[in-house]
């Protein structure tokens, strides 16, 4: 009896040794290097750490722009009026649309019914120099002393035909035609005709109001042709090219991505360091207003990269690791700078010091590592 029980204590206290031993097992080794942990066989498989190699991945990299909603100058107009006039009537409101063609206001002054009546006293003697050309042309064929009233003649009539010309233009840009201009129908009001299809921007005048010939009355915008103007900084310029896609979102709504097409790179750069690229919207729309800021994004073809799977790298105060091994079981937290990630892949920008191709590291459970890394500082402190 006295043996079982010494057998008995014996083998309790075996057991007690071997549980603590395999407890012993499953505690993290530590290690004199703050930036070093090792997982042996058994922690290694509960924490699903599994070892590969970086591979090189063809991996778009994404530009992030901003802009606005912008026209070209040909679909961009100021209206003005040749001749000062004081504004008679106003047919618009920012916001309207107008045809081309349309009246779109009336201004009205006295300067106009001048150049009618210079024009039409101007034809009347023109009228009668004309005749009066021919009949001293007639008597200088046989009497020579007349070739001088007859060059005179012709004198007149030619400078009244300059004058003729230039107020008949006139006449025309007035909207007045001239062949049916008489003394029945001089007219004071003068129309202002829209020149462009499209819908009103700006109005400038107001009832009453005297305008001069270089002041601007109205802006018009055709929209038919709005694009995005998305300023690039001039270190990523030269990866713009024409016929690039990309897709820009208003601000106030970023789940909507309207395709885009670079149609212009342009050469100067402000005094910030960007410079315009001008991208066609790839449908209509409607909605679109020029001014309206945009946000964007182009994919750019970065070629093939260094690259580690996703769950490879942690982030960890603000700084991007990877864990490298050599043997499997000793992980050592490196630092190190990524690029873009794409289909679960995330480059990795070339290091100096480190051939990564070359070099192992914990492709899947880095996160377990860095956990298990921070209880062994805790328990350091």
């Amino acid at each position: 009896m006295k043996n079982i029980l010494i057998y008995i204590l014996f083998a309790s206290f075996f057991m007690a040794c071997k549980a603590k031993n395999e407890a012993n097992n499953e505690t993290t080794t530590p290690s004199k290097e703050s930036d070093v942990v090792v997982f042996n066989d058994i922690q290694l498989k509960n924490a699903g750490v599994k070892v590969g190699y970086p591979s090189m991945q063809h991996i778009h990299s994404q530009i992030k722009v901003s802009g606005t909603v912008d026209v070209p100058p040909t679909n961009l107009v100021s209206v003005s009026f040749p001749f000062g006039g004081y504004v008679k009537s106003i047919h618009l409101l920012p916001g309207m649309k107008v045809q081309k063609g349309e009246i779109i206001a009336t201004l009205e002054d006295q300067s106009y019914v001048q150049v009618q009546q210079d024009f039409l006293t101007t034809k009347a003697q023109l009228e009668y120099l004309q005749t009066d050309v021919a009949r001293q042309k007639k008597l200088s064929q046989n009497d020579a002393a007349t070739i001088k009233n007859y060059q005179l003649v012709l004198s007149q009539y030619q400078m009244q035909e300059a004058i003729f010309k230039s107020l008949e233009q006139k006449l025309k840009i007035l909207h007045i035609s001239p062949k049916n201009l008489h003394a029945g129908n001089l007219t004071v009001d003068i129309p202002v005709y829209a020149p462009i299809s499209g819908f009103v921007s700006q109005v400038n005048v107001n009832l009453g109001q005297y305008v001069n010939p270089s002041d601007i009355l109205f802006s018009l915008i055709n929209p038919s042709d709005l694009h995005a103007a998305m300023a690039v900084f001039e270190k990523d310029l030269p990866l713009f090219k024409p016929g690039m896609n990309g897709v820009v979102y208003l601000n106030d709504d970023t789940t909507k991505l309207y395709p885009v097409e670079v149609i212009l790179v342009a050469k100067d750069v402000d005094s910030i360091g960007k410079a315009l690229v001008h991208c066609h919207f790839e449908s209509v729309l409607p909605h679109m207003a020029p001014g309206m800021f945009l946000n964007g994004k182009f994919d750019i073809d970065g070629g093939n990269s260094i690259a580690v799977p996703d769950d490879a790298v942690v982030r960890y105060y603000g700084r991007d690791y990877i864990f490298t091994t050599k043997d499997g079981h000793k992980f050592k937290m490196q630092e190190v700078n990524i690029g873009d990630s794409q289909n679960g892949f995330t480059s990795i920008l070339p290091n100096k010091t480190i051939d990564y191709l070359q070099t192992k590291v914990a492709i899947v459970g880095a996160y377990s590592l860095i956990g298990a890394l921070k209880n062994a500082m805790e328990d350091d402190d």
